[in-house]
């Protein structure tokens, strides 16, 4: 059997497994890092030699780190099957959302959206957001001015709240500006949707059962139904024919059955996506859909499939 690159699969169970005295060690190394940071921090006294072994500690677990990702490597495995198997899938997920964060800052600036390269449609929906948003960066900056006065006579925490408030004000207006950048987006056959920089998945229109326009202010959490609000509202709801798994934040799997997401002008990816529908089944030579399934049934009850 081989990969799609080509390349012999490797099995499971002949990949070398990271043993427990690394295990340990990664404990131990990582664990006498924030203890030492904390220390630091509060402004304790560190003995040079506690801070020469906390160093050796480090240095001891990148290099034994090192060596199990060469023993990855030989075993057949690419770079990024390699990394997996030494990073927990969530690390690198949170930080890729970080990374996506930032990069959404630099992208509203030039004003260049992702993601809408040939795209027949695009549609925003960060709008009704940006008081809220705006207003929290606000406090946030606050925040950081009057905290940088307050411990101005301890450098090291000064320095450390400096770098945590900053990164924070940027942080926020990374949500809006993700939000700006990753619109929704309808492309051929499928409709991509987003919410900032963590949400971002396919909808095949085929599997579009229902869409109804409806203002929905409370959503109420349940298994098979995801609600992505704006500014604390919703105005879409999709009913899918089968349940979609659209990973949580850190990987973990969600089936859903129920999509309700926001859009600033609802009317248009409603009539866009209806309109795609209904050419998709007329072209297939199927019936056209009735206004039960495709048209507005915003009477319809919140969270049952149209």
């Amino acid at each position: 059997m081989k990969t799609p690159e080509g390349r012999p699969a490797v099995r499971r169970s002949t990949v070398p497994r990271r043993g427990p005295a690394l295990r340990t060690m990664r404990v131990i190394a990582l664990g006498s890092q924030f203890v030492l940071l904390a220390g630091l921090i509060s402004g304790m006294p560190m003995p040079g030699a506690v801070l020469l072994g906390g160093r050796l500690l480090l240095l001891v677990l990148v290099c034994a780190e090192a060596h199990h990702w060469l023993r990855l490597r030989r075993h057949g495995l690419s770079r990024p099957e390699a990394l997996k198997q030494l990073v927990p899938e969530p690390v690198p997920r949170f930080v890729m959302h970080e990374l996506r964060i930032m990069a959404s800052l630099l992208r509203w600036v030039a004003r260049r959206p992702h993601g809408v390269n040939g795209a027949d449609a695009v549609f925003t929906h960060g709008r009704d957001q940006a008081a809220m948003m705006y207003g929290l960066t606000f406090a946030c900056v606050i925040e950081t001015v009057v905290l940088s006065f307050l411990l101005a006579n301890w450098p090291l925490v000064h320095t450390v709240f400096l770098v945590v408030d900053v990164y924070t004000v940027l942080f926020v207006l990374g949500l809006h500006a993700a939000s700006v950048t990753r619109p929704h987006v309808l492309t051929g056959g499928t409709l991509r949707i987003r919410q900032a920089a963590g949400i971002d998945f396919l909808v095949p229109l085929d599997q579009i059962a229902s869409i109804r326009r409806e203002t929905l202010f409370t959503h109420v959490k349940k298994d098979n139904e995801l609600n992505m609000p704006i500014g604390s509202q919703t105005s879409i709801t999709l009913g899918l024919a089968e349940p979609l798994d659209v990973p949580k934040f850190l990987g973990a799997s969600r089936p859903v059955q129920v999509v309700r997401l926001h859009a600033d002008d609802p009317k248009a990816l409603y009539d866009a996506v209806a309109r795609a529908r209904t050419t998709r089944v007329t072209a297939s030579g199927a019936p056209e859909p009735s206004s039960a399934t495709a048209g507005d049934t915003s009477s319809s009850p919140p969270g049952a499939p149209a």
